[in-house]
């Protein structure tokens, strides 16, 4: 709880410092104040504040802490027009943006979140190198961190790869819903340190994570049914004048489970990170220090909450990745089941008809 405290003192001072930073008078000579007064001019900064806090760019800031300077690192930018002038900067009225690939110009340039998807990763490849048991002579691991990485390791296996695929197929998946856990885990829990970022608050990075999970399903249905028994789910077992409804809707469904995963995942890591600094900045709206006696306490409290939503996003995610690659898995099953129908009726076809042919002998 200590721990807790500190790093909610050292968020909030950042909040604080970066405020009264971008309110501290950056005007040019004869910018005249909006018609709300310094309290409209307040709400403009918060409100700006906060989507800057949640939004990717190409530059990483932070401060110094016991100090007001700012820094600010310029990320390597790399734009690949495919014709030229395709990535010439456009004036818009947030000011010069890039253009995106509709106009010519992939652009691959290292973001803010990128660079929290990489720590994240360094991180977690550190952790498990630390805390994994290497010595099989030594079945019990010693530590808090080894039990506590056993521990999620066996959930993982036992209760959402196991359960939702099987004792047969789930072993196989394991390590790839392990990946997919520790790694949404780590990058939840760094959005939650001062002047870090929540790279799940991205929608990109959460469709390329659920688009993972796309593929893996699709090839253990494959697996699973063999291509030819694949193509013939889509069809629901439906009579052929009805394939021109329900092949459309079940190709619709196989899409709608990777986009459930992408928005809520981003929804939840984005919205808690909003409503933080939201009642934090009701402190400058309302521009009264007695807001601070509650707002501080409710935001400390959603910080507590967001601590508990990183594991539970991690978790459902997970969940479901699971649970869509055993409905994969599933198709092999069915076509199977289906299969054994059929030869078992076929040879009590047969069976009689060898019975009614001995009867006619006799």
């Amino acid at each position: 709880m200590r721990k807790a405290m500190v790093l909610f003192a050292c968020l909030f001072a950042g909040a604080v410092q970066a405020s009264e930073h971008e309110s501290e008078g950056h005007e040019p000579a004869g910018h005249e104040a909006p018609a709300g007064g310094h309290e409209a001019a307040g709400k403009e900064d918060v409100a700006g504040y906060i989507l800057h806090h949640v939004a990717d760019s190409n530059e990483y800031e932070f401060e110094v802490p016991l100090s007001s300077e700012e820094h600010v690192i310029h990320l390597p930018r790399l734009l690949i027009p495919f014709h030229e002038g395709a990535c010439a900067p456009v004036a818009s009225e947030h000011g010069e943006v890039t253009p995106g690939l509709g106009a010519g110009c992939l652009d691959l340039s290292i973001t803010k979140h990128t660079v929290m998807m990489w720590l994240a990763a360094v991180l977690l490849i550190g952790s498990l190198m630390l805390w994994s048991n290497r010595d099989k002579s030594k079945l019990v691991p010693r530590g808090a961190g080894a039990n506590l990485f056993e521990m999620l390791v066996l959930f993982v296996r036992d209760e959402l790869a196991i359960k939702n695929i099987g004792k047969e197929e789930g072993p196989k998946y394991t390590p790839y819903l392990l990946t997919a856990f520790f790694f949404i885990l780590f990058m939840n829990l760094l959005g939650l340190f001062p002047w870090m970022a929540t790279a799940t608050g991205n929608i990109a990075v959460t469709c390329g994570l659920a688009v993972c999970t796309f593929v893996v399903t699709q090839i253990a249905g494959i697996r699973a049914a063999g291509l030819g028994g694949y193509l013939k789910h889509l069809t629901g077992g439906v009579a052929p004048w009805l394939w021109p409804i329900m092949i459309p809707v079940e190709v619709l469904g196989l899409f709608t489970k990777p986009f459930a995963l992408t928005i809520r995942l981003f929804a939840n890591m984005l919205a808690g990170h909003i409503v933080i600094f939201f009642l934090l900045g009701l402190i400058f709206m309302l521009a009264h220090p007695a807001v601070a006696l509650v707002s501080v306490p409710f935001a400390f409290g959603i910080y507590l909450l967001e601590l508990f939503v990183a594991f539970v996003q991690a978790y459902v995610f997970t969940m479901l990745s699971a649970l869509f690659i055993g409905m994969g898995v599933a198709m092999g099953h069915h076509h199977d089941d289906h299969g054994h129908e059929g030869d078992h009726g076929h040879g009590h076809k047969e069976d009689g008809h060898a019975h009614d042919h001995g009867k006619a002998h006799a």
